[in-house]
């Protein structure tokens, strides 16, 4: 304050002065605090669209891999429908290739004895007609 040399009208003028600095200061740090808001508000939507995007994509990307989830669980089942039948035909076809049955030396006796029961039939049907 300029002491008694304005009076009241002098402190009315420094009051002023204040008031005027304060509100220019005021309008000054509105107008930065507007200016970062608007900029928040524009990095905010492009963040928005940006993950928005994103989960569009991800949704995308989840349903195929679903969908051939879904695909490879039916050619599974489908392979393993296949290998049943493969090993239940194997298993009807071991006991004919695998197993060794009579050795050889009963093998050619059968044979021997069949040759000559047939030789035997053919003689009968010699002698009769």
């Amino acid at each position: 304050m300029q002491g008694t040399k304005g009076g009241v009208v002098g402190l009315l003028e420094v009051i002023e002065s204040d008031f005027a600095r304060l509100e220019a200061e005021t309008a000054a740090e509105e107008i930065a605090a507007a200016k970062e808001y608007d900029s928040f508000m524009e990095e905010s939507k492009i963040a928005k669209a940006e993950k928005s995007k994103e989960v569009d994509h991800k949704a995308s990307r989840k349903q195929d891999k679903s969908s051939d989830l879904v695909s490879v669980e039916q050619d599974l089942q489908n392979t393993q429908k296949e290998l049943d039948a493969a090993t239940a035909y194997f298993e009807t076809l071991k006991p004919k290739c695998l197993d060794a049955g009579a050795s050889y030396e009963e093998e050619k006796q059968r044979r021997e004895e069949e040759i000559q029961q047939l030789k035997e039939a053919l003689t009968m049907i010699d002698s009769a007609s």
